[in-house]
């Protein structure tokens, strides 16, 4: 295990740990990529692939990726890397990712197939399933 990282390096390391695990959250919520290499995460990240390397060993280390057995440098999330990346990437992109103007949002009635026909509680000139 390595020393607690301090100061700026500190900063640097919540930095790339947000990058990365948002990053392969979100390939493989794509079907992008279940497992990556440092390389073409960083070519994603358009980061020199030594630094993403080097956190992605650290991230190995504090439990947030595993080492993909048999398979030289590949790397694939935990359980609580998901879920950490899951987190950070809802928190960076929420405002992207709720309903636009005149669209409902998740959980409507509405969008209940039993409900079909049934006019928007929400006042919208939709009616869903027409």
């Amino acid at each position: 295990m390595t020393a607690p990282i301090r100061g700026t390096g500190a900063l640097e390391a919540l930095y790339w740990r947000s990058e990365i695990l948002q990053a392969m959250y979100w390939m493989r919520g794509e079907r992008l990529a279940a497992d990556v290499d440092p390389l073409e995460l960083a070519r994603f990240l358009a980061a020199d692939p030594a630094t993403v390397h080097r956190h992605l060993r650290q991230l190995a280390e504090e439990g947030f990726v595993d080492v993909v057995p048999g398979r030289l440098a590949r790397y694939e999330l935990t359980s609580t890397g998901a879920a950490d990346g899951a987190r950070s990437f809802r928190d960076e992109f929420e405002g992207l990712t709720r309903a636009g103007h005149g669209e409902c949002g998740p959980g409507c009635w509405c969008q209940d197939p039993k409900r079909s026909a049934d006019p928007c509680p929400g006042g919208r000139d939709h009616v869903h399933g027409v």
